[in-house]
């Protein structure tokens, strides 16, 4: 095992960056285990690079006869240094290549010579990849880590496993430059928890509460300095002072620093090598299995990893708090704030569910009390309504008469209140989670977490032009000129907008395939088809709807990530910032488009008998019989909960394909290994890699919007969001205990700029639900009826009914209805422009409540 000198290690930390390091030879001629068998000669590693080398990458010396079995836990072959971080490669064997052209002979056509070809520029890619992981593995042998490798064989391939271990200069060197919290005095456990506090004042029963064993020890702590080590508390106990997490931290750090290339083509980093398929994998390894043993235990002897699965992570668990000190213990702050924020957002979505399901009852239950859908029912043919289409004949309105009732549900003065409720509801939950977030950013101590603390993102130091001295940390750092990055910045925003039109051009066709479906329903003939033809045309472009947004998602959220790698942000948190914010624009856009459009616009340009608004030669569409709400809110169902159970079954079905693939993948090596007991980095190997927190957010924070922003048109939004969202918190859970690689742990103060999305919604909810209740419901039509005319709404149905011009009529039909406060020759009447004031006043009265209340 090779160790590198505490003193090399205050070198400018360049080092990483140098492809060709100076310094002492290496003691030993290889690295890793000789018992293995496996190691790469100083000599190798040490040669100038020459692409056209074809000498052996990777030798072999003998192995013992009876190796020695590692011990148990994550550790060297010593059983005292611990593994940090694991890199894992593959080599296919070539035997079966080398059989096939010996039974060829020399008889090849003009095929298998452009075969051979093609087989030769493929293992000149292979040899380029093996060149840069051995110049990797030379430049973080010369960062100071401690290096052994293990392997597994089988007739088709071998596995490399290659562990790292950070000794005790460099962790402390790195510490220092990290800014990692260092312990200096233990103090109690503070209780957060308000529900606990209120039930137990209340002397009731809390199920909620669970004791978990080994909660973590809460401590005063500040920046590590080497030269205060004396102060820290533990700083004696080399072995383990720094925490696992701290420690998988600081390796990852080094990793992700090493250049194994050129700089100026940013071949730096173990991230970038395993896209370019030098390594299969590298990931810090769990502390153990998540099962619980067969034999009795103390609840105490249980692994971190076991305590998390037992008392979180199952579905049992569903209604006890998240032991989020374990969670924050094991995979870092970053993780532990996203379920922090689901938890709490679950919790508040329980009144807010209760409130929608009372008000959502309230309507059935008042349904035969609507008369205005009784005067439907019961007028026969008293109401003659202008034709849907240019073919089509007139149709009497007491043909829609169930779809008046139903749209009662989605449309009454419960809806109203509802909607101001969620207004509320939304600002006031925002309020609480900044007092949550502090209160957990500072039990975790990392309030005063900075991005101007965090070191610059391994692609832009290596692809910077320029070094500058940081004016926080007064230490010189690459540097980028920010005119260049405005520029890309900006180019990258022409291509969002470029984007954002295509989602346009998606939602047009969706639009002329509504109208082409309404119409083929209407010359059908049949009369269930006819007065059923706007909700057909509305679920069905609905469900193409959703398919093109989950289409166009996937596509734009793979552009976003190029656009963003190219914008060179100097550190990670800018970098997740501005990915994050380039594609919640693009979604936003992506699933809000059409409800907006049925919501606002659908409708609005109709124009009247005689004189209709026309679109690529079609009637421009109208809202269906039931009003332009039950639409929304059958839009919002589909796309809502249709997304929703689209992503749970893609949460719980694809780790599990994945992990199946990997298992298969790596059977023959199990099989050739015989009946020996697979070690913690060969079963950590066959999970699945951590694919971060984005998709997860992305996914909430939509729901988010889904809930408030058209939550007038649908009560049960946060209904189905709740149980979503129980399921949701456990699915997680066991995708990180269970499914996925141990993600390394990530700092972090809040849930960035997630949390500015989420104000802007609830801002936006207040603007869209004045407007949808304004405009697009029947609630102020209603009032104002109610006001001037009659209180019990008799005649309202004749009110909100014009006339076709005469010249239409008598050449056409005869005399026809159409919904519109119009006079004979089309013109607005006085109630119109009565009532247009009446929902502006109402506008203003609304957003000027919201925001005295907040």
């Amino acid at each position: 095992m090779l160790r590198k000198k505490g003193s090399e290690l205050l070198k400018d930390r360049e080092v990483l960056l140098d492809l060709d390091p100076t310094g002492e030879t290496h003691a030993a001629e290889c690295y890793g285990s000789l018992q293995n068998g496996g190691f790469i000669p100083a000599r190798y590693l040490t040669a100038p690079a020459d692409d056209d080398d074809d000498d052996p990458i990777y030798i072999h010396c003998e192995k013992p006869a009876t190796p020695p079995a590692p011990p148990p836990g994550n550790y060297f072959r010593d059983g005292q240094t611990k593994i940090d971080y694991v890199l894992v490669w593959e080599i296919k064997s070539r035997r079966k290549r080398r059989a096939q052209g010996k039974g060829r002979g020399e008889a090849e056509d003009e095929e298998e010579l452009q075969a051979a070809q093609e087989e030769s520029r493929s293992e000149k890619r292979k040899a380029q990849v093996a060149r840069w992981r051995d110049r990797f593995i030379q430049n973080i042998q010369s960062a100071g880590l401690l290096l052994e490798k293990e392997e597994t064989s089988s007739a088709k391939k071998t596995i490399h496993y290659l562990k790292l271990s950070a000794p005790w200069d460099v962790l402390v060197y790195y510490a220092e430059e990290l800014c990692l919290r260092a312990p200096l005095q233990a103090q109690p456990h503070p209780d957060f928890n308000t529900s606990a506090r209120v039930l137990q004042k209340l002397w009731m029963p809390n199920v909620m509460a669970d004791f978990v064993p080994n909660r973590p020890v809460d401590y005063y702590t500040c920046a590590f300095r080497k030269s205060k080590m004396e102060k820290f508390l533990g700083s004696e106990d080399h072995q383990n002072y720094f925490s696992i997490t701290q420690r998988h931290r600081i390796v990852y750090e080094i990793l992700a620093r090493t250049v194994y290339g050129k700089r100026k083509h940013a071949e730096v980093g173990a991230a970038r090598l395993l896209n370019e398929g030098a390594f299969k994998a590298a990931f810090p390894l769990h502390e153990g299995p998540f099962e619980l043993p067969d034999y009795e235990i103390s609840p105490d002897q249980l692994n971190k990893r076991q305590i998390l699965y037992h008392y979180w992570a199952r579905w049992s668990k569903w209604y006890k708090y998240q032991p989020l000190d374990h969670i924050r213990e094991y995979f870092g702050e970053k993780i532990a704030l996203y379920f922090a924020w689901l938890g709490f957002y679950t919790a508040w979505l329980l009144p807010a569910a209760i409130v929608g399901t009372f008000v959502f009852v309230s309507g059935i239950m008042t349904m035969g009390s609507n008369t205005p859908a009784k005067e439907i029912c019961e007028s026969g043919g008293h109401y003659l309504m202008c034709p849907l289409c240019e073919t089509c004949k007139p149709w009497n309105m007491s043909d829609i008469c169930p779809m008046a009732q139903v749209g009662y549900l989605f449309d009454h003065p419960g809806t109203v209140f509802f909607s101001v409720f969620m207004s509320f509801w939304a600002v006031t939950f925002l309020e609480y989670w900044k007092r949550k977030n502090a209160t957990l950013a500072h039990h975790w101590d990392c309030m005063d977490f900075h991005e101007e603390e965090e070191p610059p993102r391994p692609e832009f130091a290596a692809m910077a032009p320029a070094m500058e001295e940081n004016p926080v940390t007064g230490v010189k750092e690459p540097y980028f000129p920010e005119k260049a990055r405005i520029s890309r910045m900006l180019t990258g925003s022409m291509v969002i907008v470029i984007m954002l039109c295509v989602v346009m051009i998606f939602l047009v066709t969706v639009i002329i395939y509504r109208s082409i479906v309404s119409v083929m329903m209407y010359e059908t003939g049949s009369s269930v088809l006819r007065t059923q033809a706007g909700n057909i045309a509305n679920i069905s472009s609905s469900m193409v709807n959703l398919a093109l947004i989950l289409l166009m998602g996937q596509v734009y959220t793979a552009l976003a990530e190029q656009l963003t790698k190219w914008e060179m942000h100097r550190t990670q948190t800018q970098y997740e910032d501005a990915f994050t914010f380039k594609v919640f624009i693009f979604q936003f856009v992506n699933f809000y488009s059409s409800p907006f459009y049925v919501a606002f616009f659908k409708g609005r340009f109709v124009g009247y008998p005689g004189h209709y608004g026309t679109l690529f030669g079609m009637r421009n569409e109208d809202c269906g019989p039931g009003g332009c709400l039950i639409e929304l809110a059958e839009q919002l169902f589909i796309i809502m909960i249709g997304k929703q159970l689209i992503n749970n079954v893609q949460e719980f079905v694809i780790p599990k394909v994945k992990a199946w693939r990997q298992k298969k993948a790596l059977a023959s090596v199990k099989k050739a290994q015989g009946g020996l007991e697979p070690q913690r980095w060969e079963q950590d190997y066959e999970l699945v890699a951590c694919e971060g927190l984005f998709d997860e957010y992305l996914e909430i924070v939509l729901q988010f919007g889904f809930i408030t922003i058209f939550v007038a048109a649908f009560p049960l939004a946060p209904l189905f969001a709740l149980l979503n969202n129980w399921a949701e918190v456990r699915l997680d859970a066991h995708k990180f205990v269970c499914e996925y690689r141990r993600p390394v742990a990530e700092r972090a103060q809040n849930i960035g700029v997630w949390f500015i999305i989420l104000e802007a919604l609830s801002h936006v909810s207040v603007i869209v639900n004045a407007f949808l209740i304004a405009f697009t419901s029947d609630f102020l039509p209603r009032l104002l009826y109610r006001y001037k005319f009659n209180s019990d709404l008799h005649g309202y149905v004749n009110f909100t009914l014009a006339y076709a011009p005469p010249s239409y009529n008598y050449s056409s039909h005869g005399m026809c209805r159409y919904k519109a406060f119009r006079d004979e020759n089309g013109s607005y009447t006085l109630v119109y422009w009565e009532l247009l004031a009446v929902r502006l006043g109402f506008i203003i009265a609304f957003e000027q409540a919201t925001r005295l209340a907040t």
